[in-house]
């Protein structure tokens, strides 16, 4: 199994499909979950037992902020800027409690954190200035053995945005 996580609004999803595309075994921890009897209806939301979830196995990616926590080979984790997290799940109409929330676990690295104290392999891309396309390239390169460039690490929102943090944790227009 190979995680393919992230903060939502990295942009897991389309990816997850340009890799579908190009003959990769992927699936959502949703479906994956839900096919294994693992999730329920809480509201709006789906809550996943992941401890439950962990017990089954998948031959192929599985994509989903949950991911990593299913004892994958492989984590890859997607980082992106948290201004343009933060634009993009305002657009889709997130509440303020949920965008920030996102917004600062991505600012303060925490898949990260979560995908190193469960797993031996973990890479991490920034896939901010990257196509989709770009992206699939970056986790084809990493399943392929040529993974230098994305040991974690690299990304450090803090140094990047400097000034701009305040802008970060602002709710709002960016």
């Amino acid at each position: 199994m190979i995680a393919l996580t992230g903060t939502p609004g990295c942009g897991k999803s389309s990816i997850a499909e340009e890799l579908k595309k190009r003959g990769y075994r992927v699936i959502s921890v949703r479906e994956f979950a839900e096919k294994h009897g693992c999730a329920r209806k809480e509201g709006e939301d789906v809550i996943i037992d992941v401890e439950r979830l962990k017990k089954f196995e998948f031959d192929g990616i599985v994509e989903g902020h949950l991911s990593h926590l299913l004892d994958p080979e492989i984590a890859i984790v997607l980082r992106c800027n948290p201004l343009l997290i933060k634009k993009r799940l305002i657009e889709r109409g997130w509440s303020y409690e949920k965008v920030m929330e996102n917004v600062e676990a991505e600012l303060i690295d925490v898949i990260l954190v979560e995908a190193l104290q469960s797993c031996e392999r973990v890479f991490e891309i920034d896939v901010t200035e990257m196509s989709v396309e770009e992206a699939a390239d970056a986790v084809e390169k990493i399943l392929k053995g040529d993974a230098d460039e994305f040991r974690p690490g690299s990304v450090d929102w803090i140094s990047v945005l400097g000034d701009r943090i305040e802008e970060v944790t602002r709710y709002g227009g960016i």
